[in-house]
C-alpha cells in the first residue's frame, strides 16, 4: 500500500513523504524536525518510516532544516553532485551535510531504500534543479515542485506515472496585477521561475494516459493564486481532452500545514 503526504507545499517550506508507511523517501526539508516529527506522528508514522532524503534544489524553502535533519537523524541525504556542491557550500547545511552526502549517478537510476529513484533536470533559477522519477514495485510517482516551463522529458516521466506531483503557482491576472515589482513578476514568468495554472493545465494534457489515478498541485502562491482557481484551471483542462469526472484524483495541497496520508 504506497502512501504520500505533504508537510508544506509553498514558498514557506516544502517537505513530502513517499513510501508504504514502513519505508520511504522524504523529499526535501524545509519545515523544521519539531513540526515533522508531530505531523510523521499523528499519522501513525516514524522517523522509521523512510531511510534517506532526496534534494529537489537549493532555495531556502526546500532546505531550510536539512541541516538539522541531518544531525539529528543521520539519514542519506541525496542529490546530483552540482547540487552537493552547492549545499555543501550553503549556510544552513554546510556544518552538517558531509556525513550524509550520497551523489545520484549522472545518468540512470539509484536504488535506495527499496525503490528506484532517477531524477530529471528542470528549469529554475536555483544552482540546479530537479524533478524525480520513483518506481516502487511497479507503482510510478512523479514529483516537480518547482519549474519554469515543462520539458519533454518532464512531460515523459509524467506520462507513464501513476501519481504525479506538478507544481501549479501562479494565476497570471492576479499576478500581474499584484503587488510583486515588475523585476519579480518577469523572475517568476519568463522560464526559469515557477508554473503558471494555465502551463499546469496544459502540461497535464500533455502526459495525461488512462493509467494516471493522482494529479496533486503543489507550490500554490499565497498571494497570486488560491487552491479554487489552480484546481478549475487542472480541472477545466482534464475535462477537454475527455477525462471525465472520477476517472483522475486531483487534489491542491495545502500551503502552511500537513495534507492528510493518502493512500494512493
Amino acid at each position: 500500500m504506497v502512501r504520500f503526504m505533504s508537510f508544506s507545499s509553498g514558498s514557506c517550506g516544502n517537505c513530502y513523504y513517499f513510501g508504504d508507511g514502513k519505508n520511504g523517501v522524504v523529499i526535501d526539508a524545509g519545515v523544521s524536525l519539531r513540526r515533522f516529527k508531530k505531523a510523521l506522528e499523528e499519522n501513525g508514522l516514524s522517523f522509521d518510516s523512510f531511510g534517506a532524503v532526496l534534494v529537489t534544489h537549493d532555495h531556502l524553502d526546500h532546505i531550510r532544516h536539512l541541516g538539522s535533519f541531518c544531525k539529528k537523524l543521520c539519514k542519506p541525504v541525496y542529490a546530483t553532485s552540482e547540487l552537493h556542491s552547492a549545499l555543501a557550500r550553503h549556510t544552513f547545511t554546510s556544518a552538517h551535510i558531509a556525513s550524509c552526502r550520497q551523489v545520484l549517478p549522472a545518468s540512470g537510476g539509484k536504488t535506495l531504500c527499496g525503490m528506484e529513484v532517477r531524477h530529471f533536470v528542470v528549469p529554475h533559477d536555483a544552482t540546479q534543479t530537479v524533478g524525480y522519477a520513483i518506481d516502487y514495485d511497479g507503482y510510478r510517482f512523479v514529483i516537480m515542485t518547482d519549474l519554469g516551463r515543462m520539458t519533454d522529458e518532464a512531460v515523459s516521466y509524467a506520462s507513464r506515472a501513476d501519481t504525479v506531483v506538478l507544481e501549479s503557482n501562479y494565476d497570471m491576472d492576479m499576478l500581474m496585477s499584484g503587488p510583486y515589482t515588475y523585476d519579480l513578476k518577469m523572475r517568476i514568468v519568463q522560464g526559469n521561475g515557477h508554473l503558471s495554472n494555465d502551463e499546469c493545465a496544459s502540461a497535464i494534457k500533455r502526459f495525461w494516459h488512462p493509467g494516471l489515478k493522482n494529479i496533486f498541485l503543489c507550490h500554490l502562491s499565497e498571494n497570486n493564486n488560491t487552491p479554487d482557481l489552480a484546481y478549475r484551471c487542472s480541472s477545466g483542462a482534464l475535462a477537454e481532452i475527455g477525462v471525465k469526472k472520477g476517472e483522475v484524483s486531483l487534489r491542491c495541497l495545502p500551503r502552511t500545514y500537513p495534507s492528510a496520508l493518502f493512500t494512493l
